[in-house]
Order: C-alpha cells, then sequence, then structure tokens
C-alpha cells in the first residue's frame, strides 16, 4: 500500500520541477539580450577622419584636455611605432588623429 502512494508521490515531484523548470526557461527567454562589450572598434578608417575617429584611435573622450591628448598619442604611438615593428600606415592615422583633437588639421589628411 505504501509503493503507490510512493509513486503517486515521485512522479507529482517529478511534474512539479517539471513545470518550474519550464517557467524559469520561459522567464529566462523573455530577459532582454545584453550586449556584447568589445573591447575594439569594429568598422575600418573613415576617408576623411572626424573627432569621434581621431578620439577612438587615440582611445580618450572627444572632449580631452591637450595633455590627456598629447599622453594617449605618446602611449599609442609605443606600441606602434614603425621603428618597433609597427606600420607607417598606423602610425600616421595615429599622428592625424593627435593633429585634428590639437587642431592642427592639415588638409590634405593622411599620407596614405
Amino acid at each position: 500500500m505504501a509503493t503507490p502512494f510512493l509513486a503517486g508521490l515521485a512522479v507529482a515531484a517529478a511534474a512539479l520541477a517539471g513545470r518550474r523548470g519550464i517557467q524559469a526557461w520561459q522567464a529566462f527567454k523573455a530577459q532582454p539580450p545584453k550586449p556584447k562589450l568589445r573591447k575594439f572598434y569594429d568598422g575600418g578608417f573613415q576617408p576623411t577622419m572626424t573627432r569621434r575617429e581621431a578620439a577612438l584611435i587615440l582611445g580618450v573622450r572627444e572632449s580631452a584636455t591637450a595633455d590627456k591628448v598629447k599622453e594617449a598619442h605618446r602611449k599609442v604611438m609605443v606600441a606602434n611605432h614603425p621603428d618597433a615593428g609597427g606600420s607607417h600606415y598606423l602610425a600616421s592615422k595615429i599622428n592625424e588623429a593627435k593633429d585634428l583633437m590639437l587642431g592642427k588639421t592639415k588638409s590634405s589628411g593622411s599620407a596614405f
């Protein structure tokens, strides 16, 4: 007499656990997707560099002070200098970004 009772209790517990599992899964699926944090900017260079692109290259805000721009330029150039195995193209883009952020824009843009 105890065996059918225990079997019924086990079936009820399994059904309740399954129901809770389905509810939890549906609640999880209903959550809005979280944005993925990316360390790097997806995209290439614009034909004419903008202030936003220059700030992204140097890793500073668009409203950064001249001292912060110069410090950021120095850090980025140390890592990408052509004499240390870096690219001439990237070095020219970094210099162009610094010039644009400091207000020393040239009409020709990048050398490349």
